[in-house]
């Protein structure tokens, strides 16, 4: 039987709530067998600098204990050089060939997939999964024109990382937005502090 498994990167800084309803959801509506969480080593794509990832990790592990589906996957952390999605899934491709894999991403991500390293390589090696807030357009870029992808039905949760960070900096409650055991790693190791708060997202 062909194993089913689902790719869900990010920079995960730090995982939030939203972050965790698509997992959940992926896994329900592709019947993953496993979810792989994949936080990038050197986001490539970023411009603002990011936390440390022994406390991106440590997070990560929090919030998905208790689901025995959801992995995470550290191999972005562990190469060296920038984080392509791309060589990601080439080496998933050397283990498991046989796997059918899905690459979950976010509606901002489908319409800056043209800006991917690899991008028409990587959309032959995957199935695209797309998370789409109801009711809302998927932006369509004439280089995704006749691309193929699923639709994840995703409740709207005006959520995202940035969000998490202004509000901590502002030393305002964060606790509706990631889970609880996240919550508490942020406060015991004083993250996203105003002097360490980024200044753009």
């Amino acid at each position: 039987m062909t194993r089913r498994i689902g790719l869900l990167g990010g920079t995960f800084d730090p995982v939030h709530n939203a972050h965790v309803a698509l997992a959940c959801v992926a896994l329900d509506s592709l019947a993953l067998d496993e979810l792989r969480w994949v936080p990038a080593g050197q986001p490539w794509q970023k411009r603002r600098a990011v936390t440390d990832s022994m406390h991106r990790l440590a997070m990560l592990r929090l919030a998905i204990r208790g689901e025995p589906r959801f992995v995470l996957d550290r191999c972005e952390i562990d190469r060296s050089g920038p984080s392509y999605t791309l060589d990601t899934v080439r080496a998933l491709r050397q283990r498991e060939p046989a796997a059918q894999c899905y690459l979950i991403v976010g509606q901002d991500q489908f319409a800056n997939l043209p800006t991917w390293h690899g991008w028409q390589e990587l959309l032959a090696l995957v199935t695209l999964a797309v998370a789409a807030r109801p009711g809302a357009a998927l932006p369509a870029a004439p280089e995704l024109q006749g691309v193929s992808y699923q639709v994840l039905p995703l409740a709207a949760m005006d959520l995202a990382a940035t969000t998490v960070r202004e509000r901590r900096s502002r030393g305002q409650s964060i606790d509706a937005l990631v889970p609880p055991e996240v919550a508490r790693y942020i406060e015991h190791n004083a993250l996203y502090l105003p002097d360490r708060a980024p200044s753009e997202s």
